[in-house]
C-alpha cells in the first residue's frame, strides 16, 4: 500500500469510529447502573433472588460474548417468525411483528443490550467485592454515631467503595474497548467492520494494523482517564 492508500483507509475508518464510540459509551451508561442493580439483587436475603442473580452471572459470565450477541439480535425475529405460523393477535405480538428488525437502529440496540447484560455482570461482581472489602467495624461505628443505613452508605461506604473498585473496573472498561470489535459478527457499521472490508479492497492486512492503532489510542485515552481518577480518590489514603 502506499501512503496515499493509508491515509484514505485512515479517513474511512474515522468515519467509523463514532459508531464504535457509541457502542462504547451507550454500554457504559447502561451497563455500570445495571451492574448496581446486581450487586444489590446478588446480596438480597430472599434466596430465591440471590439465587436467579447468581444464574445470570454465571451464564453472562460462562459464555461468550459472541454467542450473546448473535442470540439477542436473532431472538426478536425468531420470535415474530413463531407469532405470524401461529396466528397471535395481542398487542405484544403486534409490537413484536412490528418491529423493523433490518434497520440499522436494530442493529444498534441489540449489541447495546448484549454488551450490557453482559458487562452488568462483571461490574457487578466489582462492585460486590469492592462492599465487601469494607470491614463491619465501620457500620457499626456509623450506627453508634447514629447514622442512618443509607447516611453510612453515602458518606462512608461508597467513597471506599469508588476508590477500592476503580483499578479493576478500568480493567473492564479497556476490555469494552477492544471488545467492540465483536460487533462486526451482525456486520455493524464499525471500525473493525470497515478494516475488514478494506483489507480485501486493497488485498493488506495494513487495513488492520491501522484499526488496532485506533483502539490502542482509545485505550490510551481510557487509561489516562482512570489515572486521573485514582489520583482525584488518592486523599482516601
Amino acid at each position: 500500500m502506499e501512503f496515499k492508500d493509508v491515509a484514505n483507509v485512515s479517513k474511512i475508518l474515522l468515519e467509523y469510529l463514532p459508531n464504535t464510540l457509541k457502542l462504547f459509551f451507550f454500554t457504559l451508561l447502561f451497563s455500570i447502573p445495571l451492574g448496581a442493580v446486581v450487586t444489590w439483587l446478588k446480596k438480597c436475603k430472599f434466596k430465591p433472588v440471590s439465587w436467579i442473580t447468581n444464574l445470570y452471572i454465571l451464564i453472562m459470565r460462562g459464555t461468550p460474548l459472541m454467542l450473546q450477541i448473535v442470540a439477542v439480535y436473532y431472538a426478536i425475529p425468531m420470535l415474530a417468525a413463531g407469532i405470524k405460523k401461529d396466528g397471535g393477535d395481542s398487542w405484544f405480538d403486534r409490537f413484536i411483528t412490528g418491529i423493523d428488525t433490518r434497520s440499522d437502529n436494530y442493529m444498534f440496540i441489540a449489541l447495546v443490550v448484549a454488551f450490557a447484560l453482559n458487562y452488568a455482570a462483571y461490574f457487578a461482581e466489582i462492585f460486590r467485592g469492592g462492599i465487601e472489602s469494607i470491614p463491619k467495624g465501620q457500620y457499626e461505628a456509623a450506627q453508634m454515631l447514629g447514622m442512618t443505613k443509607p447516611q453510612t452508605f453515602f458518606r462512608i461506604i461508597l467513597p471506599q467503595v469508588v476508590k477500592r473498585v476503580i483499578p479493576a473496573t478500568s480493567n473492564e472498561v479497556i476490555v469494552l474497548v477492544k471488545d467492540t470489535s465483536l460487533a462486526t459478527i451482525i456486520a455493524y457499521a464499525e471500525i473493525m467492520l470497515k478494516a475488514k472490508q478494506m483489507m480485501n479492497t486493497y488485498s493488506s492486512i495494513i487495513p488492520l494494523f491501522i484499526a488496532g492503532l485506533f483502539y490502542f489510542v482509545l485505550n490510551a485515552i481510557v487509561t489516562l482517564a482512570f489515572v486521573l481518577i485514582e489520583k482525584h480518590y488518592a486523599y482516601y489514603k
